[in-house]
């Protein structure tokens, strides 16, 4: 396993991070202690979950674990979760205001045993709090002990912005991560996210890496997802998730394309895909939620494979996005390009050159 540290923080955490979303569903408790104890014997270390994952017992059961096992394993996990969305029946139980975070922190800490977590993050947005109120009580929890880090997900390049810009304006602790759904089926993020992350040196933990498996090969282009596969299963997320990477013939060269970098390599397309998004600029740990052990191991292979420069430069190709003219294509990012050398540059010139975008699609 090798090790990066978490955004602008001391702390190392490992190269694979370890999603929890279906302990307590998916995975019984005696599968789910099996992959984290898989996970922290191959040099694992970062746990990722949330306060809503599994209806709250993928908490539980990380927690459960967490007691079950001796402090010489258990010390060594970073452990990072999540609050903001809907816990309970009244208007309150949700959001990012101080009076939500604050129960929600203390059920989370109640639920996973623990006096603190590492790594706390906004789940989302929420436009009815003032971002002040919430970076507010952050500073507060990381100055009563509950927490050591601050992190948001699901957040916009403007609002990502506007939470680190009001952070040292106020002057308190300034959030270190950001986890964003990102991947090779899935680069929209680079478009302002992404962007503004590495702006403000803050580290990105890219969830669902592998496109929902998509990017395992286990699809077929032109055929119905097998029973079993989360693609073929009842639930309507995931029927909507995979109609939308499936209807994309961008998706599907690119699923193609690692495919054929994987036989050329003799690893598996997850690993190419895993290592791909794990070496994009400021990523610290895609968040990998394997279903078993098989998967598991697989996974965390990609930690010590590195794509060469003609794979990369492939893949960057085939699953470039396609964005309309204007903001993001060749005319909207022509006018915010500058040339140094020679004087000024026509927009035209900039135009018909497609100026290159600084992440590596057009």
């Amino acid at each position: 396993m090798k090790y990066r540290t978490l955004g602008n923080s001391g702390t190392a955490v490992s190269k694979i991070a370890l999603g929890t979303m279906y302990f307590g569903s998916e995975n019984t408790e005696d599968e789910a202690f099996a992959l984290l104890d898989a996970f922290i014997e191959a040099g694992g270390t970062m746990l990722d979950t949330s306060d809503v994952y599994s209806d709250t017992l993928a908490e539980r059961t990380v927690g459960r674990w967490l007691a079950a096992r001796p402090s010489e394993i258990t010390d060594r996990v970073v452990l990072a979760t999540k609050g903001r969305y809907t816990t309970g029946p009244d208007v309150n139980d949700v959001g990012l205001s101080r009076r939500h975070l604050s129960r929600a922190l203390d059920a989370s800490l109640r639920r996973l045993g623990v006096e603190r977590v590492d790594l706390y993050q906004m789940h989302g947005w929420d436009a009815h709090t003032p971002i002040e109120e919430t970076l507010s009580f952050l500073d507060d929890a990381i100055r009563a002990g509950k927490i050591y880090y601050a992190g948001l997900s699901n957040f916009t390049g403007w609002q990502l912005q506007l939470a680190v810009s009001t952070a040292k304006a106020m002057g308190v602790h300034v959030p270190l991560t950001l986890q964003q759904q990102y991947s090779l089926l899935s680069r929209e993020s680079e478009y302002e996210m992404v962007p503004a992350a590495l702006h403000n040196n803050i580290g990105l933990l890219p969830w669902s890496p592998l496109a929902g498996g998509f990017l395992t090969g286990k699809y077929k282009r032109g055929t119905t997802p097998a029973p079993g596969t989360r693609a073929g299963g009842d639930n309507p997320l995931y029927r909507y998730v995979s109609s939308q990477y499936s209807a994309s013939d961008r998706n599907w060269a690119t699923i193609d394309e690692t495919a054929r970098i994987a036989k050329e390599t003799g690893a598996t397309p997850a690993q190419v895909a895993l290592s791909w998004i794990a070496d994009r600029p400021g990523v610290i740990a895609p968040v990998y939620g394997a279903r078993t052990l098989h998967q598991l191991h697989d996974g965390i292979a990609a930690a010590d494979l590195t794509l060469d420069d003609e794979a990369t430069h492939a893949l960057d190709k085939v699953s470039a996005p396609t964005p309309g003219d204007y903001p993001y294509g060749p005319f909207g990012v022509a006018q915010r390009d500058r040339r140094l050398q020679g004087g000024d540059q026509a927009l035209g010139d900039l135009v018909s050159q497609g100026s290159a975008h600084p992440l590596g699609h057009p």
